[in-house]
């Protein structure tokens, strides 16, 4: 009516029978309403004629189809009219207060609490009005309005307000109340009212007609994506949510944003996080980002996560309840004070076994914390080389410690930060030379010494020229415990795949674009062409128990970063990385990195275990029981099956260390291998004492220019190719394997050369080895050695690869050629 008020003159012609007092609703009632609703009825009447006098057919059933559009055309004008005039009704009756708020052109009253009688809970309300867009509670002089897109209707609730009263649960996203009808009847209309308005809200388009068999039976769904702006007092206060819902709250995928412009992206479960999100929150004083990508449960932080600060640090590891907890990496990347802690945390502090790298010192500290300080036993590995063990307490030095330096001296006593000795103490030369007494640094005098100088020059105890390091002080078992509670808690919660990723997620990668934008959140997953899914996993381990299956599946396994053991292993590499390489790379570190790689061998092999014992139950098959000597079972399938599968994620560290404790001996013998590489092959042959008979002379091929006397590298020639390729592999077994075959070479050129099968006995296998060692030129063959026989399989040991290595090792005779 009130359209058609500002254009009357386009309306007269169709007014042209109406006199100016007629009311303007009536009269369009009459030209636009009256004529379709007889048209209708009058092709109603028409059809149903026509439908009497046609035959059973096809065309009878056409004008059966048509008679019911028709049926429902006319109920469905009906009814709009009748919603039209209660809702007018309405409007007149209501205050101005609520008629400025409530009225809209297209809302219409659905039902009203005065027409079919219902309650809200105790003292919430004096009428219930339900309309095609929204619930209305007026309680005096206000009222409540919930959009019914996120209203809830339960009938299954045990509540009732009042006893013999018949209640429905209303459930919005912030509020639950209840509905309450004396007569199940009533409570049934409501409820089968409300759950069509609600369905029909969410459709965004009304039945046809508006109450008939079209919409009955259809009961709105459960879970529905909506936007919502909480209001109430909460965590979410003044937030919007635009996401997935389930009974009134956030759950699925979805976006929370506040004012104040933080933001959180992820998985939501009965209306909290949980899952894997990603939460940024602003820095007031700067224009900067704290960037959360973690994993929650019930709301807080939980498990593996990466923040990256708005102040270029960035922790990469696990939280609990909010706050960094168990393994985690915290690095400082800007070019201020740069460092890096790798280690355990307690409540959002370093606690317990941890590195830290301080990269404008060139320092590392491996030891225990406190509440973010060096507590307790510490090494610290500098740039220069040198390196000490002391006692701290809150960062503090206490107590008197070992100092080594680089040209292998030893001080036992007190010393000060800058690596000054004072008081007693006790200082070894490389040399022999022991100086024992109390020392002291005055300003301008140097350092000066009271106490007893022993020049006997006796040879220094390779224990204290070698010492190795934090045996005692970091039981290996201790070292990394936060990062095998993660893969422990993991097999025992079941190996579920929605929580994998928060037990073992170091195979997600970090991104700084999260930083730039708050609307392109996205998290990068390594991502392989086998699809590592847990129940997969479980079934496959199943069917790979025997030993060559086995050790296949397991270096597939391994070198996956996405299925749990690879993503273990991975763990494991960034630890000893932090620890041993670069700056930590010292001999006097090289136990404790050995013990470390056997202890992870040992570790993935339980895991291994206990995924398998996992698998078997889930199949209904009892897992083998543990046994006595076990534990050497354990130790002996980790070093011989585990150990050489993980090797060279740790080699390069590890060789490193080995490299630098073997370098003196390892120098001798590059500089007798340099003289021996002079001498002529007969020379050589006759140096090292080797009978003549055994000499391959016919391989040597001469020209006519070359006397056979002259000729180098000819001799043992395959033998010699074999050895090389000793530094071509990281494995111990096939460096032994390698060792064998030169062995091998060696016989059949002798049995070549006298022209039968020929078992050499060891004096005169010694000298014919050498002389392959000699003219192989392996670079740093005592590390090769001490890494083999510190890490080949325990069972090859008393066999025929302990006596190649026996012999090989006599190489040490090198140092005195020289001489």
């Amino acid at each position: 009516s009130e359209a058609w008020k500002h254009h009357k003159t386009v309306l007269k012609q169709f007014l042209a029978g109406f006199t100016s007092e007629t009311s303007m609703s009536l009269a369009l009632y009459t030209v636009l309403h009256k004529p379709l609703r007889d048209h209708i009825e009058q092709y109603i009447l028409l059809l149903t004629k026509l439908n009497e006098v046609l035959k059973e057919g096809s065309e009878k059933d056409v004008v059966t189809s048509a008679i019911k559009e028709y049926v429902k055309l006319e109920s469905f004008i009906r009814q709009v009219l009748d919603e039209a005039c209660f809702t007018k009704s309405l409007w007149e009756s209501l205050g101005c207060k609520f008629t400025d708020m409530l009225c809209v052109p297209e809302r219409r009253l659905l039902e009203d609490s005065k027409n079919l009688h219902i309650s809200a809970s105790t003292n919430r309300s004096d009428r219930i009005l339900l309309f095609d867009d929204v619930l209305v509670l007026i309680q005096g002089n206000s009222f409540q309005s919930f959009d019914l897109k996120l209203v809830w209707v339960d009938e299954n609730c045990s509540e009732k307000s009042a006893p013999g009263l018949y209640g429905l649960r209303i459930i919005t996203p912030e509020e639950t109340f209840f509905l309450s009808a004396k007569d199940l009847q009533i409570k049934a209309v409501w409820q089968w009212k409300l759950n069509q308005a609600v369905r029909q809200a969410l459709n965004g388009k009304r039945d046809f007609p508006l109450w008939g068999q079209t919409g009955e039976g259809s009961e709105p769904p459960s879970c529905r994506f909506f936007t919502y702006v909480f209001r109430l007092e909460g965590k979410f206060k003044s937030a919007s949510y635009e996401g997935e819902w389930h009974g009134g709250k956030p759950h699925g995928k979805g976006t929370l944003k506040w004012r104040d412009g933080r933001n959180h992206v992820g998985d939501f479960k009965e209306g909290l996080e949980h899952g894997f999100g990603i939460c940024l929150v602003p820095r007031r004083s700067q224009d900067r980002y704290d960037c959360y990508k973690c994993h929650w449960y019930e709301g807080k932080m939980r498990g593996y996560g990466i923040c990256e600060y708005g102040n270029d640090m960035v922790y990469k590891g696990y939280f609990k309840e909010n706050v960094r907890q168990g393994f985690g990496i915290l690095e400082n990347l800007s070019a201020e004070n740069p460092f890096k802690y790798t280690g355990q945390w307690e409540n959002d502090k370093k606690n317990g076994y941890g590195v830290w790298e301080d990269k404008d010192r060139g320092e590392r500290y491996i030891g225990t914390w406190l509440n973010d300080h060096k507590h307790g036993q510490g090494i610290v590995v500098t740039q220069s080389g040198v390196c000490y063990q002391r006692t701290f307490h809150a960062d503090k030095m206490v107590g008197s410690g070992i100092l080594l330096l680089e040209d292998d001296s030893v001080y036992e006593g007190n010393f000060t930060e800058d690596l000054t000795f004072v008081g007693k103490g006790k200082l070894s030369f490389a040399n022999g030379f022991v100086l024992e007494g109390t020392f002291t640094n005055k300003l301008g005098q140097g350092l000066q010494t009271h106490g007893i100088l022993n020049t006997s020059n006796e040879q220094l105890d390779d224990r204290i020229t070698k010492a190795q390091l934090g045996l005692e002080e970091f039981p290996v078992e201790k070292r990394w415990k936060g990062i095998y509670d993660q893969f422990l808690e993991f097999i025992h919660s079941g190996c579920k795949e929605e929580t994998e990723e928060s037990f073992t997620g170091f195979h997600i990668q970090t991104s700084k674009e999260l930083r730039k934008s708050q609307e392109y959140l996205f998290c990068q997953r390594g991502t392989e062409d086998v699809s590592w899914k847990i129940e997969d996993i479980l079934d496959e381990l199943v069917q790979h128990q025997g030993l060559e299956s086995l050790q296949s599946y397991l270096e597939k396994a391994l070198k996956s970063s996405l299925h749990p053991l690879g993503k273990l292993l991975k763990a494991l590499t960034i630890a000893f990385q932090a620890t041993y390489s670069g700056i930590g790379a010292n001999r006097h570190l090289l136990t404790m990195a050995q013990e470390e790689v056997k202890y992870y061998a040992k570790k993935i092999w339980e895991f291994y275990q206990g995924l398998l014992h996992l698998a078997l139950e889930q199949k209904g098959q009892l897992p083998a029981k543990c046994v006595d000597g076990e534990t050497r079972y354990v130790d002996q399938k980790a070093c011989s099956v585990v150990l050489p599968l993980i090797l060279p994620c740790f080699y390069p560290e590890l060789f490193m260390l080995y490299m630098l404790y073997h370098e003196r001996e390892d120098d001798l013998y590059c500089q007798g291998i340099v003289d021996l590489s002079l001498f002529p092959d007969i020379k050589l042959l006759e140096f090292l004492d080797v009978q003549k008979h055994l000499w391959p002379l016919k391989d040597l091929t001469l020209t006519t220019n070359q006397r056979r006397s002259l000729i180098k590298d000819k001799c043992f020639l395959s033998a010699t190719e074999c050895l090389q390729k000793l530094i071509t592999t990281v494995d111990p077994r096939e460096k032994l394997v390698i060792l064998q075959k030169t062995y091998e070479e060696i016989e059949s050129t002798v049995s070549r050369v006298v022209e039968k099968d020929y078992k050499l006995p060891m004096d005169d296998l010694l000298p014919l080895l050498m002389y392959v060692v000699s003219r192989a030129k392996i670079q740093h063959l005592g590390a090769e050695i001490h890494l083999i026989r510190d890490l080949m399989d325990p069972t090859n040991q008393g066999g025929l690869y302990d006596f190649l290595l026996t012999a090989l090792e006599v190489r040490k005779c090198f140092r005195v050629t020289a001489a």
